[in-house]
């Protein structure tokens, strides 16, 4: 038997790229008669990586480490049995993500025969016809499968091979970033759109949920969810429930405090359903396209009444934390994000 560790630095995340921060790789490399097997593991210092490695070691040594020859097991699979165990704790679009995979022929091939080379050519392809920041989508949401069913299945597979890829894709924008939106509505689009809407009487409401949305920073999929019942009318709170959340939605429910002019919205829609607004969010997402095209309006989307009504508050001189109580973000970070406020409008 023969059984060796390295260590060495990794750059193995998008925010320890950006921040300049090392993580160390253990890597542990095991030949046995009829088998090839390579373990690793990214940690914060050395210090933990270097232990992870001698416990590892003495492990095999003591015959405690089981190794078998590992079956043939295709990528197909385990990208099937991770969406059947685990799809329920992400949303519609991850799940998307994940499962266009399978119409790729990296789906095909055996778990053992991912390379570098192999993600690298995926990507190549993908970028024919996406953008590179939907192509690392499938290379985060591929990993992550693997890495996960792996834990769960016990199958051997060394995860390096992606750490590998990525310094290719990245340098050669192969993947990269979400560009961030900045787009918020002028006075005179949000004037024609509400004439638009107001002229037109119809059995979706759409100038009460455009100004709503603009004045409760809730996103279309929440708008359409909020029930009377969760409501309180002493405190003008209401609950969003399964909010958005990376890995928990689920059960994610948060109250939420109903800035005045969204609750005076609220009190004007008819109570003929459970839900405040109940209508197909699809539905008021292509009235809104269709509103901005007949009117000549350029680049905006009804998502963007997000950035406004979070950029509004900030406007009204709110601190984040009384911000957060409304848009339910759940860090600056993420709340950075939806504020786009022109430096030239200070008075100082």
């Amino acid at each position: 038997d023969v059984c060796s560790s390295d260590l060495f630095p990794s750059h193995d995340t998008e925010d320890k790229r950006q921040s300049g921060k090392i993580s160390y790789r253990a890597q542990i490399r095991i030949q046995r008669k009829n088998i090839n097997y390579t373990e690793s593991e990214t940690f914060d210092t050395r210090a933990l990586a270097k232990a992870w490695a001698a416990k590892r070691e003495a492990e095999i040594a003591s015959e405690r480490v089981f190794l078998p020859r590992q079956k043939p097991l295709k990528v197909s699979k385990v990208i099937e049995d991770y969406l059947a165990q685990f799809g329920q704790n992400y949303g519609r679009s991850e799940n998307y993500d994940l499962a266009r995979l399978l119409r790729y022929p990296l789906a095909a091939l055996d778990v053992t025969e991912i390379t570098p080379q192999i993600l690298i050519n995926h990507c190549i392809e993908r970028n024919k016809v996406a953008k590179p920041q939907t192509v690392k989508n499938d290379i985060i949401w591929l990993k992550i499968a693997i890495k996960t069913m792996r834990a769960v299945s016990g199958f051997g597979f060394d995860l390096t091979v992606f750490d590998n890829a990525y310094e290719i894709l990245w340098r050669e924008k192969l993947i990269g970033k979400s560009a961030e939106r900045e787009r918020r509505p002028t006075r005179e689009e949000l004037w024609a759109l509400s004439r638009f809407f107001g002229q037109r009487k119809r059995s979706v409401p759409m100038l009460h949920i455009m100004w709503f949305a603009i004045y409760s920073a809730r996103r279309l999929s929440e708008i359409t969810r909020l029930e009377w019942t969760d409501n309180d009318e002493k405190k003008f709170t209401g609950l969003v429930r399964d909010a958005k959340h990376p890995r928990f939605k689920e059960g994610n429910h948060k109250r939420f405090k109903y800035p005045r002019s969204a609750w005076r919205i609220v009190q004007k829609q008819p109570q003929t359903s459970e839900f405040i607004f109940p209508y197909n969010p699809k539905t008021i997402g292509a009235n809104f396209d269709r509103a901005c095209n007949l009117l000549g309006i350029v680049d905006l989307r009804f998502h963007d009444l997000r950035h406004e009504a979070t950029s509004r508050l900030f406007e009204r001189k709110f601190g984040i934390v009384d911000v957060q109580q409304i848009t339910l973000h759940e860090s600056w970070k993420t709340l950075q994000r939806y504020v786009n406020l022109d430096p030239g409008d200070l008075d100082i």
